[in-house]
């Protein structure tokens, strides 16, 4: 029972200090899952692979995954109902009272100092999990530890959204097939 409660104390937590969704919400997510030694940073990061992958939104997906992981169906129901809990009941408020105060000089200076907040919250994710990516095995010289196909991989990716225009769902199955090619075959 105590865990229980503790799945859903720490999503109702993440839910309830991040702002700008789910990426923003990787930094609090690995500090709280690593703290507690439910999973290793790679889990994490395994768990956020997998998140993205399925369908859904990513902050319901990752506590479904991480409460079934520690405790079962009941510890997946946990972990969600606590991370989507604040977001209803913000949402709730916001919806009734926000077109009232949207043009408030304090809410409008609220909102000025989130923007910043997030591109921060959502950077560190990147940083984190790039690190892990491109660096697995940080032994020796940084150069001995790059994983090179896993930057062939991330260039082709980010070629292929930003220049290409390939839609993401694509990428996301060809970047699959080359991780298949890269780290399976050769």
């Amino acid at each position: 029972m105590q865990i229980l409660i503790e799945l859903f104390l720490i999503y109702a937590k993440v839910g309830l200090f991040t702002i700008g969704g789910g990426y923003a919400m990787i930094p609090l997510i690995t500090q709280e899952i690593t703290q507690r030694n439910w999973l290793t940073l790679e889990g994490v990061i395994d768990i956020i692979a997998i998140s993205e992958m399925t369908p859904g939104p990513f902050a319901v997906n990752s506590a479904t995954f991480i409460g079934v992981q520690q405790m079962g169906l009941i510890g997946g129901a946990a972990a969600t109902l606590g991370v989507i809990t604040p977001s209803f009941l913000i949402v709730v408020f916001v919806a009734k009272y926000f077109s009232k105060v949207k043009d408030h000089p304090i809410v409008q200076a609220i909102l000025s100092g989130l923007r910043p907040a997030v591109i921060g919250l959502i950077a560190s994710s990147a940083f984190l999990i790039a690190r892990n990516a491109f660096f697995p095995e940080a032994m020796g010289s940084w150069l001995q530890s790059i994983s090179w196909k896993s930057i062939v991989i991330f260039l082709l990716a980010l070629v292929g959204i930003i220049k290409l225009k390939i839609h993401p769902a694509l990428m996301i199955l060809i970047s699959a097939a080359l991780g298949i090619l890269l780290f399976a075959f050769l």
